[in-house]
């Protein structure tokens, strides 16, 4: 395993991602952890609010927008993306770059080459749209996204990977050597923010947290909640998330379908999932893919049973009948029979949950995660501080 080399006394670290909402929650615990290890850190998103601005600011950064356009496949939105990234890199002059999810990885990665001294890092959060389906079109996709791939990492000093699968496939493929690969558990989880909280009374409530994407397994939580509902008409599923442009977005007039007949009760999105888990007795993701299911991961810290796809990412949470249940993914069926089996075995809901909450603790914590990502990058993190 090659490890990086940064002087923490003299490292500028750039961390590039997409999506600005998701910077807080998702990389603001990492951000932390390089800002207490003396890096001076400037985060590039695509544009954000004042707001949102600000509360990344606050994590003790610089914030850059630069134009990207997450869902889009336009060739020549993602030239600008390309030219805005090198020209911004050359101006910063970084130690390190870190990069997540797949633009800015690739065109991070492309442009870090304008750059010979500056380390890149790309951290893969997931395979995503493009790695999934048989469509012609899908496969042509694959191949591009693929060569790509190839192409932006080859000069990388190093990719993390959130799971063993993602990693295997990328070494399968030749996209990047075994010997720069690495693994964490996903992005970590604060398991201080997400305390341990016991299951409230009522009847069974499931809970699915997630953008609204049939690769989410939405449809299939639909469909299964409908077969559940029919044996035991008091259950609750409720379904709490975002719209999304993506071509395998669901719209909500789709989701109005769902909530019309009661079969689920759709809450919107929302900035603070913590009432909706406390709240349920169950949490269920039938995802056909995840790097690591970040949901999942907070279900788990304030201590619900998972019921889950056996997928990557999704597979890795999961100690089958310790602390929940893996289902095959697309398959409502399966998904509805292990909602019933859970149902009429309530006396082991809680100490599933308990469970879930020693794995978080032991196995997810951010701070052991974050000290793994320094690690792997070179950066020495102070001793005795969690950040």
């Amino acid at each position: 395993m090659v490890i990086a080399e940064v002087n923490p006394n003299t490292s500028k670290v750039v961390v590039t991602g997409a999506f600005p909402n998701s910077v807080v929650a998702f990389r603001g615990d990492l951000i932390r952890a390089l800002v207490s290890a003396n890096c001076n850190v400037t985060v590039m998103t695509a544009n954000a609010t004042s707001e949102i601005q600000a509360d990344i600011e606050n994590l003790g950064t610089d914030f850059q927008p630069f134009p990207v356009h997450r869902n889009s496949l336009n060739i020549l939105q993602d030239i600008a993306t390309l030219r805005n990234l090198r020209k911004t890199y050359r101006r910063l002059k970084p130690d390190l770059i870190l990069s997540y999810t797949i633009k800015p990885i690739i065109w991070g990665g492309i442009a870090a080459r304008s750059c010979p001294q500056t380390k890149f890092f790309a951290l893969v959060t997931g395979l995503g749209y493009a790695f999934q389906g048989t469509t012609l079109k899908r496969r042509l996709l694959n191949s591009l996204v693929t060569k790509l791939y190839r192409f932006a990492l080859g000069r990388s000093s190093g990719v993390i990977f959130q799971n063993s699968d993602n990693r295997n496939l990328f070494v399968q493929r030749k996209i990047v050597p075994a010997e720069k690969c690495h693994v964490v558990k996903g992005s970590g989880i604060n398991v201080l923010d997400f305390a341990h909280t016991p299951l409230p009374d009522g009847p069974a409530r499931f809970l699915l947290i997630a953008r609204l994407l049939g690769e989410k397994g939405i449809r299939e939580y639909a469909a299964a909640a409908k077969i559940v509902k029919s044996r035991y008409p008091d259950s609750v599923f409720e379904l709490v998330g975002p719209e999304d442009p993506s071509p395998d977005g669901i719209s909500i007039k789709e989701i109005e379908s769902f909530t019309d007949d009661e079969t689920l009760a759709y809450s919107g999105s929302t900035i603070d999932v913590r009432p909706f888990i406390k709240a349920c007795h169950v949490y269920v993701l039938p995802s056909y893919h995840e790097g690591m299911p970040r949901t999942v991961l907070e279900a788990m810290a304030i201590g619900r049973p998972i019921l889950t796809t056996d997928v990557p990412g999704c597979r890795d949470t999961v100690k089958p009948d310790a602390n929940g249940w893996l289902v095959p993914k697309a398959n409502a069926e399966a998904l509805a029979n292990k909602m019933i089996e859970a149902i009429e075995h309530r006396g082991r809901w809680q100490t599933m949950g308990n469970e879930s909450r020693r794995i978080a603790v032991e196995e997810f914590d951010v701070h052991k995660v974050n000290a793994s990502m320094l690690e792997i990058m070179g950066i020495e993190q102070k001793k005795g501080t969690h950040s």
